[in-house]
């Protein structure tokens, strides 16, 4: 990170960051859940009322106590009960649970060429992070598409792929260890990004509203775009060709398909192997194994 970064580059308070990501006004979900007496404890509330004082008082002492503190990442209607899709007011962040492949998973994310800077980096636990983009504009499917698309590129947890998903809070401690580790965010951009500026290829089959069926007519189609394989091929052909391990990317593709697959680690390899194999052939020869690979690796009934 260059001095004039570093100079930019913020750890701001629980109330900043809160403040920073939503309007006064608007209606979020405060989570404080204690594993050790099985406590859920959810609190619907304005931003500036998260943010104050009193409420800042009262989430320092439930963590004192060992309860985990969590934020929702997008505003709830005004009159919502519950922390539901039903009852997202709008879109205002799309996000990357980023549980496994330490500070390497976090470098591929920041030096892509298909996602913009994170507006934040949050450091949740020991070598793993969360990352946040401010954005506007994009419908609750299309996030979720987003989502999950994200999370198949860069191998990020995919219970981490829908609207009402909870982020740890900094300035608290992850009680999840013997000794308190204290989630630290680190803000990287002032932007705010539109479904545009993400290079990933979406479609309908990474929505979890989609329904299987038609997910699976449409791969069968003969007049249909990428198939789900050969989306997972192309995948698997970018990963390998910037240097990712392939037991790596198996791993990814394994558990973004562990759903929709018999056999996904089987499927996984299976796709990875085609891509290596690929990329050591001619362009002529790389046309034609992208054709017969969408046939090949597709299963029947899923």
């Amino acid at each position: 990170m260059t001095p004039l970064e570093n100079a930019t580059s913020l750890v701001p308070s629980a109330s900043d960051y809160i403040l920073d990501n939503f309007e006064p006004r608007d209606r979020i979900a405060m989570l404080v859940l204690n594993r050790d007496c099985g406590e859920t404890i959810q609190r619907l509330t304005t931003a500036q009322k998260g943010a104050s004082p009193e409420f800042q008082g009262w989430l320092r002492y439930k963590n004192a106590n060992g309860s985990d503190i969590y934020m929702g990442m997008n505003p709830l209607r005004q009159d919502a009960a519950t922390r539901t899709k039903e009852e997202i007011e709008t879109i205002r962040h799309v996000y990357l649970d980023l549980d496994q492949g330490g500070p390497e998973a976090l470098e591929s994310v920041e030096d892509s060429s298909v996602v913009p800077k994170p507006n934040y980096v949050l450091t949740s636990s020991p070598g793993k992070f969360q990352v946040v983009w401010n954005v506007e504009g994009m419908s609750l499917d299309e996030a979720e598409s987003l989502l999950h698309a994200m999370a198949r590129e860069f191998g990020g947890d995919p219970a981490a792929t829908d609207a009402t998903r909870v982020l740890r809070l900094p300035g608290f401690a992850n009680k999840k260890y013997e000794t308190d580790f204290y989630v630290q965010a680190r803000k990287e951009s002032t932007e705010t990004y539109h479904l545009r500026d993400f290079k990933l290829h979406l479609d309908a089959q990474d929505s979890p509203r989609y329904n299987h069926h038609n997910r699976s007519r449409r791969e069968s189609s003969p007049g249909s775009s990428l198939s789900q394989s050969e989306h997972d091929w192309a995948y698997a052909k970018r990963a390998l060709a910037r240097g990712d391990n392939p037991e790596t990317v198996i791993q990814r593709i394994a558990q973004h398909r562990a759903a929709y697959k018999s056999n996904p680690e089987y499927y996984a390899r299976h796709t990875v192997e085609k891509a290596m194999a690929e990329l050591t052939t001619s362009p002529t020869q790389s046309r034609l194994n992208s054709s017969a690979d969408g046939e090949k690796n597709q299963e029947p009934g899923h």
